[in-house]
């Protein structure tokens, strides 16, 4: 480009009617987000109010998790075939109702079944977001709105926990955990008059008429459940027979959809065959699963511990998670600048802070005891692997996309997506079991020391996954060109 042509150059204008659509999925991406974070503070009380289960904490965590990652690839074909305004509204007030329900749940077996409706939900509607800012913005400014949807996630995660503590702080801890679900109902309210006013009708100008792979989606989704109802169960019921039976016949689920995938490869299945004929795209999703299962299940640990454990508030224990969340946001604020300076070297970076940051709660978890144990002791550990997790969620799918041919990016986008929510739901299961199966105190009195002792087991694991995520990121490739831009995941 020339000189001349530089400064003749301007950015395409966008009209004022992209950037209030903008909002209103900002809104929305902002609903779904903080319903992951600000959860983690009310389990203990939600533990207290409905007499839950060991299990049943795990199951609002882990059933949210997969119920939102399975259904983000219909999800984003629906809005392909009939236009995304419209499935963005229906999720949106699916979302909505769920979370009253949640709100008005009088036993723990309502209660997860309203969490997996809003994962659904949330499943149903987030995939439009990315769909609408590829389709209302251009090339240029289309990066800044992907920079603006980064800013969110990172807030909204960073506020979850800390809202979560207040509205229990303020309502106390037999009612206070339902406002964590109620708070979504005025917010939903007026999103939805906003999407249904704002967002543009029609296809936008996409073509495609691929259907939903009914029988893929059946034999993921029973395999996958198939999986997680013995880890999440076994500890709790003593490992009988009948959970490794559900177990294998989990992985046979899953071998038999890989062969249903394989026999429909060019009818469009669920996910592509082919993008594993790429051994760094199937290291790289792997990748993708194991990060997310180590790092999402660093709060429920925390969370447990802080308050049924230690015996803090709901709003002490959000107060623990912020060197994390302010970590994630310093992070992601330099991790584009530095992946196009640096290439791979800043997901090196990213996975290797993640795990030192984990090892060292560890063994702080480890070598503290409980009763000398303050936020203090896991401020810089928690600091360094929020840094690390920010400068590694923003770039981490643009290096996986591009393992994979430029034409393949949106289906390869959908799949890695799908492989983080299963690894957050699984790495809860795993790390809810260890954390349970290590909690044995003799006394009330012992309960604070027991409980760290077993948030320090469930805490190895975690870190264990970290080191694992640390050492698969060298099977993506060392740069990448901006042809496979990709959008930032959701948290």
């Amino acid at each position: 480009m020339t000189e001349a042509t530089a400064q003749a150059w301007t950015p395409p204008k966008v009209p004022r009617s992209s950037w209030n659509a903008l909002i209103v999925l900002m809104a929305g991406m902002c609903m779904a987000l903080i319903d992951t974070t600000i959860v983690n503070v009310a389990l203990p009380t939600i533990r207290d109010s409905l007499d839950a289960s060991e299990a049943t904490l795990s199951w609002i965590i882990s059933g949210y998790a997969l119920a939102f990652g399975i259904a983000l690839i219909p999800s984003g074909r629906m809005g392909d075939r009939l236009g995304h305004k419209w499935v963005f509204f229906t999720g949106l007030a699916l979302f909505t109702l769920a979370s009253l329900a949640c709100g008005f749940a009088q036993s723990s077996i309502q209660l997860i079944i309203f969490r997996v409706v809003q994962g659904l939900a949330g499943g149903m509607f987030v995939p439009g977001v990315t769909a609408f800012i590829q389709l209302l913005f251009p090339g240029p400014v289309r990066g800044k709105a992907f920079a603006i949807m980064g800013s969110v996630i990172g807030v909204s995660t960073a506020i979850g926990p800390i809202l979560g503590g207040l509205l229990i702080e303020a309502f106390g801890d037999t009612n206070g955990w339902r406002t964590v679900f109620l708070v979504n109902i005025p917010i939903g309210i007026v999103t939805l008059i906003a999407a249904a006013k704002l967002l543009p009708a029609g296809k936008l100008g996409t073509t495609s008429k691929a259907g939903v792979d009914l029988v893929g989606l059946v034999l993921l989704t029973a395999g996958l459940v198939a999986i997680l109802v013995p880890l999440i169960e076994g500890q709790d019921k003593g490992w009988p027979a009948w959970t490794f039976i559900t177990l294998a016949a989990g992985v046979l689920l899953i071998v038999a959809f890989a062969l249903w995938e394989l026999r429909i490869k060019d009818k469009n299945p669920m996910v592509p065959p082919h993008l594993f004929s790429h051994p760094a795209f199937t290291g790289g999703t792997v990748l993708a699963m194991i990060y997310f299962a180590a790092f999402t299940s660093i709060f429920f640990t925390i969370s447990l511990l802080w308050q049924a454990g230690l015996g803090h508030t709901a709003l002490e224990s959000g107060f623990v998670g912020v060197p994390f969340a302010v970590g994630s946001i310093i992070g992601a604020s330099q991790s584009n600048r530095l992946a196009q300076r640096l290439g791979r070297t800043v997901l090196v970076v990213g996975t290797a802070l993640v795990a030192v940051g984990l090892a060292w709660v560890w063994i702080v978890l480890s070598t503290v005891s409980a009763a000398d144990l303050t936020n203090w002791d896991l401020l810089l550990p928690l600091l360094l692997g929020g840094i690390g997790s920010g400068l590694f969620i923003a770039p981490n799918v643009q290096f996986i996309v591009a393992t994979v041919d430029r034409s393949e990016a949106g289906a390869a986008s959908g799949v890695i997506s799908v492989m983080q929510r299963v690894g957050s739901a699984i790495g809860i299961a795993v790390i809810g079991s260890v954390l349970f199966g290590h909690l044995h105190p003799t006394s009330p009195q012992s309960l604070p020391q027991a409980f760290t002792d077993a948030a320090a087991a469930a805490m190895l694991v975690s870190a264990i996954l970290a080191v694992v995520s640390f050492l698969l990121v060298f099977v993506l490739p060392k740069k990448v060109d901006s042809g496979h831009g990709a959008p930032p995941p959701t948290e």
